[in-house]
């Protein structure tokens, strides 16, 4: 395992790339993110006060725009930006059925705090289930249509109402995929690649076991090509035109609208202010990629924090060795919430891992630590047929 000299991200991540000096493009991305001056923070406030403009002299819609939101902290700020700059927004929530108690209070108490329409769409409950298997067997990863869901009815609701803007959170994501010189937008392409993992709704129910048909996945259809333009839909992101703060951000909507962090600390990561909207994307959702890629929540979170000077990297490390490794006790919760047997969760969540990170020795599984020497985590769960690729 390589990692980035300045952050905590491994060299096996998607889509990073490393250096000669050891720096990630996470690094390099946040980096440039991090160097922007007042000024241009300024003149990035103005391109978006132009769009407003825009919105309020030319806009025929009932709504201003639309604001896809959980509940969380993002959500929150993002509502804020909006309604201090006078737009009636419809807010829009892709309903996963797995809301933890305070993402529930704080997702419900929106519509009062900010005087807002709240739209919330959801699948039946047995096809939430059915999608949570289907999810994991494919591409492990049972928050499959989570990703899709928040990135897709939003778009939906904007061709059907003729609403020009879609309005997302921040864009220097934990990739670092985007400069700020690109005024990155919301796309399609963005949403299929990364967030869906290759796959589109049909792929993901063809000759499935679950019995799911075109109809179970209206909530997933994205709009056409022709329909977004004809419409002129934008999908906007607020961190090309504000500086984003998670923490600054968080204190001020407690502050201001009440917003609840959560109550207990999780397993996997120190943080008590993200992914409140679901159960398990702290836990055994998170858990999959490092079974997957050997890293997990705390990588995710202690990297953010050391690029925007919240924590030093010896720190991050020091979680990253205490956290990333735990088998979350919400799995018991979720394999009574689909009926898949542990055993087969274990046999199935092995033929994901990377022969990039893992091997076995010993009918174990080993990886690099951060510090690069070996570790043991567990034992292996693969047929003795399928082992030999991960022997040393």
């Amino acid at each position: 395992m390589t990692y980035c000299k300045a952050c905590t991200y491994p060299k096996v991540a998607v889509n990073v790339r490393f250096d000669k000096n050891g720096l990630s493009s996470i690094y390099h991305t946040h980096k440039a993110w991090q160097d922007i001056k007042k000024n241009e923070w300024k003149k990035r406030k103005k391109i978006f006060e132009k769009i407003v403009l825009d919105i309020k002299k030319n806009n025929k819609s009932n709504y201003d725009c639309i604001i896809a939101v959980s509940g969380g902290k993002d959500s929150y700020y993002q509502t804020h930006v909006i309604k201090e700059y006078g737009l009636k927004p419809l807010l829009i929530t892709y309903n996963g059925n797995n809301y933890s108690p305070e993402g529930e209070y704080n997702r419900d108490r929106m519509k009062k705090v900010f005087d807002v329409d709240h739209l919330m769409i959801s699948p039946s409950q047995e096809s939430l289930i059915k999608l949570n298997r289907l999810g994991f067997n494919k591409v492990g990863d049972m928050n499959w249509h989570n990703h899709t869901g928040i990135l897709t009815v939003p778009m939906q609701y904007a061709v059907r109402f003729k609403i020009p803007y879609v309005i997302y959170g921040e864009t220097n994501d934990i990739l670092g995929i985007y400069k700020p010189s690109d005024y990155a937008e919301y796309t399609n392409r963005l949403r299929v690649e990364f967030s869906m993992r290759g796959f589109e709704w049909d792929e993901f129910i063809k000759n499935n076991k679950e019995g799911l048909i075109s109809k179970d996945m209206n909530w997933a259809k994205f709009p056409s090509d022709r329909e977004i333009v004809e419409n002129k839909i934008r999908g906007l992101y607020l961190g090309n035109y504000f500086k984003w703060d998670p923490y600054k951000n968080t204190k001020m909507i407690i502050k201001k609208y009440g917003w609840k962090p959560a109550k207990k600390s999780y397993e996997r990561t120190y943080r008590k202010i993200s992914n409140l909207d679901d159960i398990y994307e702290n836990g055994i959702h998170d858990y999959l990629k490092f079974v997957k890629y050997g890293y997990g929540r705390a990588t995710d979170h202690t990297t953010k924090d050391i690029l925007t000077g919240y924590m030093n990297r010896n720190k991050g490390v020091n979680y990253i060795k205490n956290l990333d490794h735990i088998v979350p006790s919400d799995l018991k919760t979720w394999l009574n919430y689909t009926g898949i047997k542990e055993t087969d969760f274990w046999k199935k969540a092995d033929t994901f891992r990377s022969t990039k990170v893992w091997w076995i020795k010993n009918n174990k599984w080993y990886k690099d630590n951060i510090w690069g020497s070996p570790s043991s985590y567990g034992s292996v769960h693969l047929p003795k047929k399928d082992r030999k690729k991960y022997e040393l």
